[in-house]
């Protein structure tokens, strides 16, 4: 798909490209053809207002630059040659055709196609003449550009074609990178569903055993064990929902003005039994009147994987530190900081991504490495940035937000 799209996009700018070179070629070509029709009609004039003094082509006259005749036109329709010398003048019948075609054009100026000439009649007050011009040297003039402008464009088009390469593929990337993203999203989701869907199956054909292999207790086992799996797998569902919704840029609510103090504050409640369970102490310091642009639901959900990580991660005994501050100008930072097995440094930069696990054994805690790539993404909505630090046994984790 990916190189279909290129060759697509190839296609387009290689067709614009040539759109827009074939008309320039045509208005190069037409301009020039005006601009030498137009000078040689203004030398015919010139000719034809001064005939007799007129010289042949090659000597010095200001104006003449094609070969010409020129032809005297008597009231009675004869025609005498008034000055060229670039034709036979003697040739009578030759003079009296080209006179003959003119006069039946009915027209001031134009082309003898068969003998490449052209006349231009005027009536002076010495007299009606018609000059005839050779346009051989603009005909040549004309081919050799149109041969240097074929050149040229086929030049152009080649790089103009080589360039269009390169920009296709750096136009396609971002789609590509989301693409090979999907690609390797699907297949995570279908590897991690796969396991779990495997173990009910198991279970559920244990159960349909014959009566008598398995006692009451037993059953009851395997019954536990596929509604733990079940509840695990919608956790997996839910959270997969909830990245779609967050790629598509679908809030759960409104953005609005909010206190993200509070938010952080209320994030925090359902925690305190849990931490305390654990034996974790819960340090907290929220600076009051923070306030972002945002949705509320999705804020504390961001705030509430932070916090479930820490309570997951943080070694016993410790404390989990939470602050709220303003840092910056018209920016507010949210860090959650944990005493626990260090992360290396370079997985710092991954432990964002989907299905993302520094440690494979985690998934067995119901983590499938989803969490913090939707807070990730809930931050990308809000036009903030999630980072995390490792350092000196603390791993702490950053959400960055504007104020308003």
């Amino acid at each position: 798909m990916i190189r279909r799209l290129r060759a697509k996009l190839v296609a387009i700018i290689m067709a614009f490209v040539a759109v827009i070179l074939v008309c320039v070629m045509t208005a190069v070509l037409g301009l020039t053809h005006a601009t030498l029709e137009r000078e040689s009609l203004d030398m015919m004039r010139h000719i034809a207002l001064d005939p007799i003094q007129a010289p042949a082509p090659g000597e010095e006259f200001d104006g003449v630059r094609l070969p010409y005749f020129v032809l005297s036109v008597a009231e009675d329709g004869t025609i005498e040659p008034a000055g060229g010398g670039y034709y036979d003048l003697s040739d009578t019948k030759f003079l009296q055709q080209a006179a003959e075609e003119a006069v039946d054009s009915g027209a001031q100026n134009g082309m003898l196609a068969d003998s490449h000439l052209r006349f231009l009649r005027l009536e002076t007050d010495s007299g009606n003449f018609i000059v005839f011009a050779d346009t051989s040297n603009e005909t040549q003039t004309l081919t050799g550009l149109l041969r240097t402008c074929l050149l040229l464009c086929g030049a152009a088009f080649a790089a103009f074609f080589l360039v269009s390469i390169l920009l296709a593929r750096w136009a396609v990337r971002p789609v590509e990178t989301a693409w090979t993203q999907q690609k390797q999203f699907v297949a995570d989701a279908s590897h991690e569903l796969k396991t779990p869907l495997t173990v009910l199956l198991t279970d559920a054909e244990l159960l349909c055993t014959p009566e008598g292999e398995y006692d009451i207790a037993e059953k009851r086992k395997l019954s536990q064990s596929m509604l733990t799996v079940a509840q695990q797998m919608r956790v997996l569902v839910e959270q997969l929902l909830e990245l779609a919704r967050v790629d598509q840029g679908l809030p759960r609510g409104q953005h609005e003005r909010l206190n993200w103090s509070e938010n952080v504050s209320d994030a925090l409640l359902p925690f305190e039994p849990i931490f305390y369970e654990k034996g974790l102490q819960l340090e907290t310091d929220l600076q009051n009147g923070i306030f972002v642009r945002g949705c509320g639901t999705q804020l504390q959900q961001a705030a509430g994987i932070y916090l479930d990580n820490a309570q997951k991660y943080a070694a016993p005994g410790t404390a989990v530190q939470v602050t709220l501050a303003r840092c910056g100008h018209h920016r507010a930072r949210l860090a959650v900081s944990t005493r626990g097995a260090a992360i290396p440094q370079n997985e710092l930069q991954n432990i964002f991504k989907r299905f993302y696990r520094t440690d494979p054994a985690h998934h067995r805690d119901g983590s499938y490495g989803l969490g913090l790539a939707i807070a990730a993404g809930v931050a990308d909505q809000h036009g903030g940035k999630v980072w995390a630090e490792s350092a000196d046994g603390v791993n702490t984790f950053y959400l960055e937000l504007k104020t308003v």
